[in-house]
């Protein structure tokens, strides 16, 4: 093993660690009996998670395309590029896919690093908008007030981003380039901000491209996105009639996306099972099946969509004659943006 993988197998260890002890907290209690009781008592319902899953993915690649839209990126390659990066996330550490996303595909997407990154922190900060507004919006009176106050922080964090960089783009240029002209006459130092400068300046200019009514239909595609991704776990629900309140899998679906915040291995294994399982029986669900639940939903995601862009960067790789192991490719991306 060579010194660098070592030093990533180091690192990963920590998020094993913390997923290792949210399983156990998750699931002590929970017998086999619990589980031989797990039956699919709705099977029609098997189609809405099919649907749903389906439709919440390809709105994903829709927004993301419309996103890319100033670099002239077309559908299939974003939604190639979308979902190679979430099924990487999914079984890499720290975020690959996201770095993968700006770094390794830039060339295909025919776009700069840093315009790439804008649309990232754009995407990321439009979902965390709606999941934080839908957990304020469905949480229960069970709700720790420290979770309220964090929930409330972030929709206020979110809310100032989004419109800083959807409305404040135009007026953030003049203000970087009058502050990045006050650079120090040490012509390393003075190489380092001049390349900064123009990151931020690229990033910005693709954000302004999007436009006012750009923005708001991102906006609107943001809230459908997690509108279908809710109803994964209501049809989830219904398929094995679990027994809780009607907002229950509703706060359930922004706890447990919330919960890839939290430093964990790949794909929030461990943290998304206990967020499902917390938010489910604050809305009156029984402890065993809360948790079983958020097992197998979080089971049928991981591998729904991980097959999927599994699949979709094996055909690429196939089509373009590529044989580089993946593992090599992922030690040769830039340190900095070029």
């Amino acid at each position: 093993m060579t010194q660098p993988r070592r030093r990533n197998l180091v690192k990963t260890l920590p998020g094993l660690l913390v997923s290792a002890f949210f399983l156990w907290y998750t699931f002590r209690g929970i017998s086999f009996e619990h589980m031989r009781a797990l039956r699919i008592v709705a099977p029609l319902w098997i189609l809405g998670v099919l649907g749903f899953t389906l439709a919440s993915y390809t709105l994903r690649c829709v927004r993301w395309t419309r996103m890319m839209r100033p670099t002239g990126a077309p559908f299939a390659t974003c939604a190639r590029v979308l979902m190679t990066s979430l099924a990487a996330n999914n079984i890499l550490p720290f975020r690959i896919g996201d770095i993968m996303r700006v770094f390794t595909y830039a060339r295909d997407l025919g776009a700069s690093p840093s315009a790439i990154l804008s649309t990232v922190i754009l995407e990321k900060l439009l979902d965390i908008f709606v999941l934080v507004l839908l957990f304020v919006t469905f949480m229960g009176p069970k709700v720790n007030p420290h979770s309220r106050l964090v929930a409330e922080i972030l929709l206020a964090i979110s809310s100032v981003g989004l419109l800083v960089l959807l409305l404040g783009a135009r007026t953030l240029e003049p203000v970087i380039r009058r502050f990045f002209a006050r650079h120090p006459g040490d012509p390393n130092l003075a190489s380092k901000l001049h390349k900064i400068e123009h990151w931020l300046l690229l990033a910005l200019h693709c954000i302004r491209q999007i436009g006012i009514a750009g923005s708001l239909l991102l906006l609107i595609q943001s809230f459908i996105i997690w509108t279908c991704e809710g109803m994964i776990f209501v049809s989830a629900a219904r398929l094995i009639g679990l027994a809780t309140d009607r907002i229950g899998p509703w706060q359930a679906v922004s706890v447990a996306n919330l919960s890839y915040l939290i430093p964990s291995s790949p794909g929030a294994i461990g943290t998304f099972e206990w967020a499902v399982k917390t938010s489910l029986v604050s809305h009156g669900a029984a402890e065993p099946r809360a948790a079983l639940y958020g097992l197998a939903l979080h089971a049928w995601l991981l591998i729904s969509v991980t097959g999927a862009g599994g699949i979709i960067f094996l055909i690429h790789r196939i089509r373009i004659h590529n044989r580089t192991p993946l593992l090599e490719e992922i030690e040769t991306l830039p340190a900095e943006m070029p």
